[in-house]
């Protein structure tokens, strides 16, 4: 191959087998079982990068089942989101700082850490109707880690409450080492969904349980408190990424 013709080809690794094909990556019938909490909040602070700063100690984890994705196949993961705030120097704002995320398929992990730097890593989740109870689960090298526990539709939310919600911008910390070890890139990363469709959303009793594991640190943020859980279904594309701050600039 020419320098010219590798250039071309050379949007993902291997260069003779790429891992993931290019976007846009559009997602069929998402599913989500999102559990918000309130944590400690010197421990959120130990691991939210500066300069984001949060207006209350709290924190939603997820359990998402993707049934249908274009270039990604059917998948699940499972995860922590920070709801974060920007400095107006960065043009301020609230966005959902994606803290840790855990998933049983080779493509969106490595497209997810070249591309946009989601910190996924291999890992066994599930989400699943169990008779009325909506059940996510975390497993990470056959260890339980996460339960999260739901009443299946007990009220209804409305999709323009669950369109805001999904609208709000996410935050990634993308991480590039040097062929010596040293960082070559990390980046403060904004990220959106588009083309957003509800087809349903729900709310209910909820229940989170965190487990600790020493490479799997979900519950160093632990659970004080349940503040809500929803339950919503929706197509959506997954928007590529911008850079809000260059660390190494």
């Amino acid at each position: 191959m020419t320098e010219e013709e590798v250039l071309a080809a050379a949007y993902s690794m291997p260069l003779a087998s790429p891992s993931f094909p290019m976007g846009p990556y559009r997602f069929f019938n998402r599913e989500y079982l999102i559990i918000s909490y309130r944590t400690d909040p010197e421990a959120l602070r130990r691991v939210l990068p500066e300069p984001l700063t949060f207006d209350e100690p709290v924190v939603k984890y997820e359990f998402i089942r993707m049934p249908d994705s274009t270039g990604f196949g059917d998948y699940t993961e499972s995860g922590q989101v920070i709801p974060a705030r920007l400095p107006p120097e960065l043009g301020g704002g609230q966005a959902g700082y994606v803290h840790a995320m855990f998933l049983d398929d080779d493509p969106p992990i490595a497209g997810g850490r070249e591309l946009w730097g989601f910190p996924k890593k291999l890992a066994q989740p599930s989400l699943r109707v169990e008779r009325d109870t909506l059940v996510g689960t975390l497993d990470f090298g056959g260890v339980r880690i996460a339960t999260g526990t739901m009443g299946y539709k007990h009220r209804t939310v409305p999709d323009e409450k669950i369109l805001d919600a999904l609208r709000m911008p996410g935050l990634l910390l993308k991480i590039i080492p040097h062929v010596d070890g040293s960082a070559r890139i990390c980046e403060l990363v904004r990220f959106a969904l588009t083309d957003l469709v509800c087809k349903g959303g729900w709310s209910g009793p909820a229940a989170l349980e965190l487990a600790p594991h020493a490479l799997a640190p979900v519950a160093e943020l632990p659970v004080l408190e349940i503040l809500g859980a929803t339950h919503l279904v929706a197509d959506l594309t997954l928007g590529l990424g911008e850079v809000v701050l260059d660390y190494l600039a």
